[in-house]
């Protein structure tokens, strides 16, 4: 389903593990920042960046088809420019089909995809593009 509603948004929110797909190792970034927040308001991270070991304290994975199987992945949330998300769209949908673990992928502030976003809706995925996380987290639940 496409999620633009506050209702939805708050489902979306109250999921415990985030893959966050382009995490940054650099304070002072939202793809660092935003992540941050979500783990310090009690949220898994799994960070994904192919140039990082570790961010957050937490193992970071080459790919979302790196992450392992048991790490039970409830959204993917994406800080990649718009024309790599249809691929990571795709990949959130493989891992969906595959161990019904990711019900959601969220695109981040000023990325989209429409067309990977029906995609996504189409494999029975929730979707949000164009919406910041943290901005969601902190207006809806703080």
């Amino acid at each position: 389903m496409l999620v633009s509603d506050d209702d939805g948004l708050e489902r979306l929110l109250d999921n415990d593990t985030i893959a966050v797909v382009g995490c940054s190792t650099t304070p002072g970034k939202a793809a660092h920042d935003v992540p941050a927040y979500l783990q310090r308001h009690g949220y898994r991270i799994v960070p994904v960046n192919p140039f990082a070991d570790e961010i957050l304290e937490e193992t970071a994975y080459d790919s979302l088809s790196e992450v392992p199987d048991a790490a039970d992945v409830d959204v993917v949330n994406v800080f990649r420019p718009s024309d790599e998300a249809g691929e990571i769209v795709d990949s959130a949908i493989e891992r969906a089909g595959r161990l019904s673990d990711v019900s959601a992928v969220w695109l981040q502030l000023d990325i989209t995809d429409s067309e990977a976003g029906r995609r996504a809706v189409d494999a029975g995925l929730d979707f949000v593009q164009d919406a910041c996380m943290k901005v969601e987290h902190a207006r809806l639940l703080e």
